[in-house]
């Protein structure tokens, strides 16, 4: 198992890869989530993401599915000390249930700790920026929840460098818990604007970086590589859009590296982005204990100089 990360300058410490729970009450029902979830644990994997709004676009969905089914396995598990677990506040989960306010902070945190059957939360992410409240109101709020031992850290996520930057220097001068991670949309395929505008920032101020669609909705597993390819699962038309020159490049050089460190397109793309700096812990998601194996392993996996070389060639922006 390889060694553990701190996230950013906070007294967590989780294992390079971390479960994307979006898809529970999705594409997956309770029992698997279950499944999925205890093959994680059991492979020495505790980091597990989810949010409160997850899934509320499935019809008939009116969000904190997600968290329901995460608070109930931990429930039945017995195992809430072994889990680091991070959720999310901020978008829309109804009228006037949306961004970063304190009341709604303070009410949307309540909602989700009820859900998750949990007295405490490890990581609250604030899901995206919201400029319409000041950064002093909502980083004062999860201050409050730090000191009441409702939240350990907090993260954003969806942020620009810039506000980023803002939010650290306000925690700075009030004396307030700061932001210890960052979620962005990072991965081979989409490298901007992360590298350019938050990676600064990220290595400046010690910040953890745990990226969503880390495959770029399923294109660097490999499993798309034309238009007739996209109809194979729900997420297939996320993954049209890198169907071009720069994504065929893309892959070939996935396959000739992962030919020679006999290894998949998945496992390659998951360690290319566990090297990168500041990285703690991409986030990925399995629907199926056979794509969650082949996930766990790309924590194994060592890129030589010349397989980083070749796959930041070929994915150059």
């Amino acid at each position: 198992m390889t060694t553990k990360r701190k996230l950013g300058n906070s007294s967590i410490e989780v294992a390079p890869l971390m479960f994307g729970g979006n898809i529970f009450g999705w594409t997956v029902d309770e029992a698997t989530s279950f499944e999925l979830l205890d093959a994680f644990v059991d492979a020495g994997f505790d980091f597990i993401d989810t949010a409160d709004v997850y899934s509320r676009w499935k019809p008939g969905n009116e969000g904190g599915e997600s968290e329901k089914i995460i608070g109930s396995w931990i429930k039945s598990r017995g195992n809430r000390d072994k889990i680091v677990l991070a959720t999310k506040v901020g978008i829309e989960m109804g009228p006037d249930k949306k961004g970063l306010s304190r009341a709604y902070i303070q009410s949307a945190v309540e909602a989700s700790l009820t859900r998750l059957q949990t007295d405490y939360i490890d990581l609250y992410q604030s899901h995206r920026d919201d400029e319409e409240t000041p950064l002093e109101e909502t980083l004062a709020t999860y201050d409050e929840l730090v000191k009441q031992g409702k939240v350990r850290v907090i993260g954003a996520s969806n942020y620009s460098g810039a506000r980023l930057q803002a939010a650290i220097d306000v925690s700075k001068a009030n004396g307030y818990t700061r932001y210890e991670s960052l979620q962005p949309h990072y991965n081979l395929a989409d490298r901007e604007p992360y590298e350019t505008d938050l990676e600064p920032v990220i290595v400046k101020e010690n910040i953890g970086v745990i990226p969503y669609f880390s495959l770029a909705s399923g294109f660097l597993t490999g499993k798309y590589r034309g238009e007739d390819d996209l109809s194979k699962s729900a997420r297939g038309a996320g993954a049209k859009k890198y169907l071009n020159e720069r994504g065929y490049r893309i892959l070939a050089a996935l396959d000739s590296v992962s030919a020679r460190l006999n290894a998949t397109p998945a496992q390659v793309s998951l360690a290319w982005l566990i090297a990168r700096p500041g990285l703690t812990a991409p986030i990925a998601s399995a629907t199926s204990l056979e794509q969650l194996k082949d996930l766990t392993a790309a924590t194994r996996l060592e890129l030589d100089a010349a397989a980083i070389e070749e796959l930041n060639t070929a994915s150059a922006p």
